[in-house]
Formats: structure tokens, C-alpha cells, sequence
């Protein structure tokens, strides 16, 4: 099967708003390469990342959880993922407590 190699996504999800990132497509698999997040805001911002299999629902507190509630300084960036496969209909969610915070997605779908 072929790779197809893509920017990805990008998301400046609005304060304390659960912002889908990205959505592997139906018949294929996505590896993302890498996830950061950048907090181009003046102040601290938390953070927090969960990969939702199969598009399940939203749950904060379960397993689907890989970035916890992180802080991130004023003008600070962080990887969150690298070399993540999933699979069709996982879903990438991102939330942060204050606006200013972009997600940034890299990667592939086979």
C-alpha cells in the first residue's frame, strides 16, 4: 500500500474547548511522526493530549490519556508524540486552559 506523507494538522483550540486534532480516515493507518504543542500565549498554559481509539468517547480519566494535564510556559514548546501508529477512526483531542496554545501534527497515512 502506498504512504502518503502529510503536514498533518493544526489546531488553536479555544480555552478549556476539547478540539479534534485529527482523525485517521476510514481504510487507511497513520503513523504521526511527531506532535507538539507551542504556547505562544503570554502566561503558563496546561495542556493535555488523549488518543481516543476507534473514535471513542472522550474520557479524561482513562487510558486514552498520553499527555496529562501539562504545564507549558509563556513562548515554550514540547513534542507530546513521536512515532505514534494508529489506526482508522482513532481520533488525536487536544485541550489547553487558556487560549494562545497551537497543536501541530506530523506524519503519514498508509
Amino acid at each position: 500500500m502506498p504512504q502518503t506523507y502529510k503536514q498533518g494538522g493544526q489546531a488553536y483550540p479555544a480555552a478549556n474547548t476539547d478540539t479534534t486534532l485529527y482523525t485517521v480516515p476510514a481504510g487507511t493507518q497513520a503513523v504521526v511522526s511527531a506532535l507538539t504543542i507551542a504556547n505562544n500565549g503570554t502566561g503558563a498554559a496546561r495542556v493535555r493530549v488523549a488518543v481516543r481509539i476507534n473514535g471513542a468517547a472522550l474520557n479524561w480519566a482513562s487510558g486514552q490519556l498520553k499527555v496529562p494535564d501539562t504545564s507549558l510556559g509563556a513562548n515554550d514548546a514540547m513534542p507530546v508524540l513521536q512515532n505514534a501508529a494508529l489506526a482508522a477512526g482513532d481520533v488525536v483531542t487536544v485541550r489547553a486552559d487558556a487560549s494562545g496554545v497551537a497543536d501541530h501534527r506530523h506524519g503519514g497515512d498508509a
